[in-house]
Order: structure tokens, then sequence, then C-alpha cells
């Protein structure tokens, strides 16, 4: 697989200008305290597993406009202190997936919360957590195009809020420690976390892993593959609407909203990715406002580190949570 984008060095010293909208801070206060006013308390049932070691609880907690977001909660099983935990907000297209997946981060001790994304995955048509917002005739298909014409109908603004309620939700969970809560994603997951690090004061840490949603003028201008490719394929049809579209999304860019974050952060980067070339994760990673740790992994893909990785970022969260 060749390069798909700059050479390292030349990503190492590359940071763009990204302009951020005047009210971006407005809209974002304004957005969550409207979520905040809406939200009741999380809905936990215990779920088999068919596990000993594990324990699985479905979880629901209220999100933008209210609106209920599933996700699963895993324990380890017998735990009686609260807990460091991690925050997990899925790839593209991806859902919650089963109660026995993801065993990782409660094997190793923490807690676990895994957001479902709203419209995304399989378990269900759409999806376990539907998106109620998510009509929009002028959209391709796809999910960076729904409610394009503003930030106010924009998909992203409704799975950030949601995003930000899981993390606080975490924080409010008798078991979990609330100074210990670290955010975590891979992909769409990674754009995510760095959103929420951004929009959450106070959380111990960020692990975005090749984040998408991060420069999206530049992902959509050189991305060889989906899901960038989805604002080239709009303006192709819409062609004098691009101005309008880049300010629309300028209010959900990971590399716009991650000069706000503070939690320490550690990224990883695929110098031969072609859904998420690496200019635009290191926009994400220059940009980022607390302290910072890049793992680069020179002929990747989009799968970036894989378990290689896994094991880089179990080591930095015993010296982060413990």
């Amino acid at each position: 697989m060749p390069l798909t984008d700059l050479p390292l060095a030349e990503c190492l010293e590359f940071r763009p200008e990204l302009t951020a909208p005047e009210d971006l801070d407005a809209f974002w206060t304004r957005t969550l305290a409207e979520a905040e006013s809406q939200a009741g308390e999380p809905v936990l049932a215990r779920v088999g597993n068919g596990l000993e070691l594990v324990t699985t609880y479905d979880i629901t907690v209220t999100g933008y406009a209210g609106q209920p977001v599933r996700g699963w909660l895993r324990l380890p099983a017998g735990a009686r202190e609260p807990l460091g935990c991690v925050v997990e907000y899925l790839g593209y297209g991806r859902g919650r997936g089963l109660a026995h997946e993801d065993l990782t981060y409660a094997s190793a001790g923490y807690a676990h919360l895994l957001m479902d994304t709203r419209g995304q995955g399989w378990s269900a048509a759409p999806g376990d957590t539907p998106d109620p917002g998510a009509h929009d005739p002028g959209a391709v298909p796809g999910f960076v195009t729904r409610g394009i014409a503003s930030p106010e109908t924009h998909y992203y603004r409704r799975v950030f809020t949601d995003a930000v309620r899981f993390a606080r939700t975490a924080r409010s969970l008798p078991m979990v420690d609330p100074e210990r809560v670290v955010v975590t994603g891979i992909s769409q997951g990674g754009g995510i976390a760095l959103a929420t690090a951004a929009l959450v004061p106070g959380l111990a840490g960020a692990m975005p892993d090749v984040p998408f949603l991060s420069n999206f003028r530049r992902g959509a201008e050189i991305a060889a593959q989906p899901p960038y490719t989805e604002i080239a394929e709009y303006l192709r049809l819409h062609r004098d609407r691009s101005a309008d579209v880049f300010r629309t999304l300028s209010y959900f860019d990971a590399a716009v909203l991650a000069r706000r974050a503070s939690a320490p952060a550690l990224f990883s980067i695929a110098m031969m990715d072609p859904i998420c070339p690496p200019s635009t994760c290191f926009s994400a990673y220059h940009a980022y406002g607390g302290p910072k740790e890049v793992e680069v992994y020179e002929y990747n893909g989009h799968e970036g580190g894989q378990q290689v990785h896994l094991a880089r970022k179990l080591a930095w969260l015993r010296r982060r949570i413990g």
C-alpha cells in the first residue's frame, strides 16, 4: 500500500489554519445546556452475557433533545470500589453489538461504557438507537451531509451531544471514580472522543485513534475512500454550496474543537490510511490543547496499530488512571 498523503516529516510540520466560527463556544454552550435541562437518570438493566468475569448492563442515557441513547456498561465481576472508566465511541456505521463483545477494558479492571451511535449499526434497523432527526432528502448516502444546511440541524450536533451526555453520565455512576474517566474511539469514534474532550472539562484523558471528523475540507479534497468522499459527492451535486457546507462542518471539526481540550491525550495515526489521511489526523493532533503523545504506524492503513496499539493504550491508562 503506498503513502496516501504527505510523508511523515511534512505531516509533523503540517499546521493548517482552521477558522472556528465566531459563535462556536456559544453554540455548544447552548446545545449542551438544552440537553442537560432534559436529562433524566440513566436506566441500567443487568443482562446475561454467558461470562463469569465480566458483568454487563444495558444502559440507556438521555442524549440530544432528551432522546434515549443505548449503550453497554461492562464491569469486572465483583468490583466493589469506584473504578476508573473508559468511555468508548464507535467507528462509522458500527452499532454497539452484543453484550459479550469488547471485553478488553473490563478485563483490565476498568468500567467500560460503550455508546451506541444513533442511526448506525446492525443490531436492529436502524440500530439500537434511532435518530429521529435523520430525515434530510438533500443528503447523499451516509451521515456526514445529513442536515448540512445548518449547524442546528446537522447530524453530528446530535451525536456529539449524546457523547457528552455519556461522558457526564459515566462520572455520575456510583461504580465509577469521576476523577478517572477517559474517552476513546477509533476513526469516527476518535473524532467523537476529541470533541468530547473539548466539551467536557476535567476528563482524565483521551485516546483518539486515526480520528475521522478532522479538517473536513482537506479530507474532502484528498481522501480516496468514504466517508470524507460524501462531502465531495454532495458538492458535486450542489456546486454553489461549498462555503455554507464547510461553515456548517466547522462547528463539528475535531481539529477545531481540539484546541479547547486540556486532558492528556494519546493519539495514533497511520501513514497509509486512505480513509482518514494522516494530514487530517495530524491537523487535530497539532491543534490539541492538552499534553499529548502520538504513536505513528508508518506502514499501516486505516486499521492503524490494532492490537499492538491496544497494548500501548493499556499501558498509558495504567499510568494515567491506575
